[in-house]
């Protein structure tokens, strides 16, 4: 209308973006939705419980349910019971297999740390490893690793997100001609799981550090599946084992352009001939207009790592000065895009 007063309603709720977060962090924390699930409890029964206040739960809740994470309503009794969402069920309980308890976990307690040095880290153009958390960083997956418990939640954020985004990554191109395959990096080994299980006459080997490799093998990846194996060593100093494709998912975006070229140009010398190479990223559009969270994630390889998100063509020249041709680009529509490129 006419002469109204202008209202910064984007920048409010930029300003607020935190706090969504941190309520979202805290109930899964103080496991509202775990003792939610299958039933309806009042905030006071709930507050007892877990162990909580029933002021500071029943606003807690309240908010869960503006943000669409619970619902509410009153019984018989006049009481205001809270259960949760469809898609609360699916996604933040501990039991579900498609969880991302884990990330948010890992984003409450380490991700959301290193952020409160972004201006540091912009500043300085380094990550922030040694502010957050007192230890050095010039050995990147050191500090990633810097304790046993710490390397768990990463491997268990990295099994969460393949979980639910692996399938669409594994299956944007038909890979089923490669049969011999090599996850570098291959973490938790659940990127390695949907491989197998889109395209069964396939085996793949999971290259990590030796440490990952036996978390994976006690934790994650079961003995009896004889189509995943593991094999110890850092993809920078050691041989790699020759396959027919390799595949770095949420890899090179830790890294420079000059150490980027290094590893693919060490894996197309591996490369068994007519072989290629799966990259997995979230992928910048080419006019840096986004999308919001490349970009935030761009942000995010700032504050704790040595590299950044890239646009399509970058991977492409990254691809070309080692050598790989006939480049193809596969833009899922969600967070995670494909390229495959061929020896």
């Amino acid at each position: 209308m006419a002469g109204e007063e202008p209202y910064p309603r984007k920048i409010l709720q930029y300003m607020e973006g935190f706090l969504v977060s941190k309520a979202l962090f805290s109930a899964c924390e103080l496991g509202v939705f775990e003792r939610l699930q299958g039933s309806q409890w009042s905030a006071s029964d709930l507050a007892l419980s877990l162990g909580c206040s029933e002021d500071g739960m029943e606003r807690l809740l309240n908010t869960c349910v503006s943000l669409e994470l619970l619902t509410a309503r009153t019984d018989p009794h006049g009481a205001v019971v809270y259960s949760n969402t469809e898609m609360s069920s699916m996604f933040l309980l501990k039991s579900s297999p498609r969880s991302l308890c884990q990330s948010i976990e890992y984003s409450s307690r380490t991700i959301y740390l290193c952020w409160h040095y972004l201006s540091d880290a912009v500043r300085e153009g380094r990550n922030q490893y040694e502010k957050a958390f007192g230890v050095d960083s010039r050995d990147l997956f050191e500090a990633m690793y810097r304790s046993d418990e710490e390397m768990v939640k990463f491997m268990h954020l990295m099994n969460s997100v393949w979980n639910i985004c692996g399938r669409d990554v594994i299956t944007a191109f038909d890979l089923s001609p490669f049969r011999c395959i090599c996850d570098l990096g291959g973490c938790s080994g659940a990127l390695a799981k949907q491989c197998v299980s889109a395209f069964p006459q396939s085996t793949v080997t999971i290259f990590d550090l030796p440490k990952v490799v036996r978390t994976s093998q006690q934790h994650f990846v079961c003995n009896q599946d004889e189509r995943i194996c593991f094999c110890e060593g850092d993809f920078f100093k050691d041989e790699l084992p020759q396959a027919d494709l390799y595949i770095l998912a949420r890899i090179l975006h830790d890294w420079t352009d000059q150490r980027s070229v290094e590893l693919l140009t060490k894996i197309y010398q591996s490369c068994r001939p007519g072989g290629a190479v799966l990259l997995v990223e979230a992928l910048l559009y080419e006019d840096n207009t986004g999308p919001l969270t490349a970009q935030l994630y761009s942000l995010n390889m700032l504050v704790q790592t040595e590299g950044r998100e890239r646009k399509a063509s970058d991977y492409s020249r990254l691809l070309s000065a080692a050598g790989f041709t006939h480049i193809q680009i596969h833009n899922t529509g969600k967070i995670y895009d494909a390229i495959l490129a061929h020896k």
